[in-house]
């Protein structure tokens, strides 16, 4: 479950990609064009679900432990210029997404792909958190990062040290104790927080990454409020911290109405504006001076709410010649 903590808890210059429409499907094909290095080179990642074919989630036609499923959706994602998988990932807490996990490292290894870890936070207050994330940093370097782990050069770095995303819930977890430990790896990670990290932990992280969130408005009944004010805040801020790692967001959409724990939160794709539109601000906001490293696609394949990319971003048929009242929406 992916709720922003602030609840709970150019365009084409920069991307130059190509949105055609196509004719028997409510969707977009997205192709993602090779980024001059002149313009700064950020590299593409995209958040990835590890857990179709997990009882507890919607069928989505394939499962997260098919090794061709896997592999048709890396070759997916390079054809559109991604270079990494962010998968969501809670350590040993959830055996299944571990082994999808490992499952993805290893064919994109194999396939010269990259993958990061989201260490999703506990959640519940059982006062584990902080056991729990220790927990899982140490299984993520035996298994995915250290120089033992079978799929490590998979491993996305940044100025060579491995990169490790944060999603928090209820912030029960002591990072510093966290960093303490991840600091005596071979090669300290870079651990990045979603926006700011509660100021006792501030030191304990690198950076920060945008994620979906509507704005100052919150989530409006009619799903207009797409991230504008967010992110331009988000950049803002960040300017001001050279220091840090960046990572900007983009978004096609946001529509929890098929996932068990739904909100009734939704982000219009307004025929597929939302993404344009993000992506325009990571575009003017990239300073090439100082050039935003990554920029992060929300989400792959998150059917459950409506944030998926991977078969093409939500579109508006064109009006009919009858048709008085254009388009409708996806």
């Amino acid at each position: 479950m992916k709720l922003h903590h602030y609840a709970l808890w150019g365009c084409a210059a920069i991307l130059i990609f190509v949105l055609s429409a196509c004719h028997h499907t409510n969707s977009r094909n997205l192709t993602l064009k090779d980024i001059p290095a002149s313009l700064g080179n950020p590299k593409v990642l995209a958040d990835y679900q590890p857990w179709f074919g997990d009882p507890d989630h919607i069928d989505v036609g394939y499962s997260s432990q098919d090794p061709n499923a896997l592999r048709k959706q890396i070759e997916s994602a390079r054809n559109m210029g991604i270079y990494a998988f962010v998968v969501d990932w809670y350590g040993p807490r959830r055996p299944f997404l571990d082994r999808s996990t490992a499952l993805l490292e290893r064919i994109a290894s194999e396939q010269h792909f990259h993958i990061a870890l989201m260490y999703d936070e506990t959640q519940d207050d059982n006062g584990h958190a902080t056991d729990d994330a220790l927990e899982a940093m140490d299984l993520a370097y035996k298994k995915y990062i250290g120089p033992s782990a079978p799929g490590r050069d998979a491993y996305l770095t940044y100025r060579g040290r491995p990169v490790i995303f944060v999603f928090p819930k209820r912030g029960h977890t002591d990072w510093n104790q966290v960093r303490q430990l991840v600091n005596q790896w071979q090669s300290p990670p870079i651990l990045l927080y979603e926006d700011d990290p509660p100021p006792q932990f501030a030191k304990a992280f690198d950076g920060e990454y945008a994620w979906v969130y509507p704005g100052r408005k919150g989530w409006t009944a009619d799903g207009q409020a797409w991230g504008e004010d967010y992110l331009r805040d988000f950049y803002a801020k960040m300017r001001k911290r050279p220091d840090e790692v960046v990572v900007g967001g983009v978004w096609a959409g946001f529509n929890d109405t098929k996932a068990s724990w739904s909100l009734n939160r939704h982000i219009d794709a307004r025929c597929g504006k939302t993404f344009e539109d993000t992506l325009r601000l990571f575009d003017e906001n990239n300073d090439l001076s100082h050039p935003i490293p990554f920029v992060l696609i929300a989400t792959w394949n998150d059917y459950e709410e409506g944030t998926a990319i991977e078969r093409g971003v939500p579109r508006c048929d064109p009006p009919k010649a009858d048709d008085t009242h254009g388009g409708g929406h996806p």
